[in-house]
């Protein structure tokens, strides 16, 4: 019987970002929410969230355009 698939099989390790570069991009970049669907929900700018997702991009050795 073949082993169960988790989580980690199909995302990044996430593990290297701060709570909020995380939460960023699993909302945007996973999850599909767009940048200020994100940032009304969080009461943030679309640019804090923008830097966000290119703090955890680089972190995470993904170019903008690869993702």
């Amino acid at each position: 019987m073949p082993e169960q698939a988790t989580l980690g099989d199909f995302e990044p390790d996430l593990s290297a970002l701060t709570d909020a570069e995380r939460e960023a991009f699993r909302a945007v970049r996973i999850d599909g929410t767009g940048v200020r669907e994100y940032s009304r929900q969080t009461n943030r700018q679309p640019g804090t969230i923008g830097n966000l997702l290119a703090r955890a991009e680089t972190k995470l050795e993904i170019g903008v355009g690869s993702a």
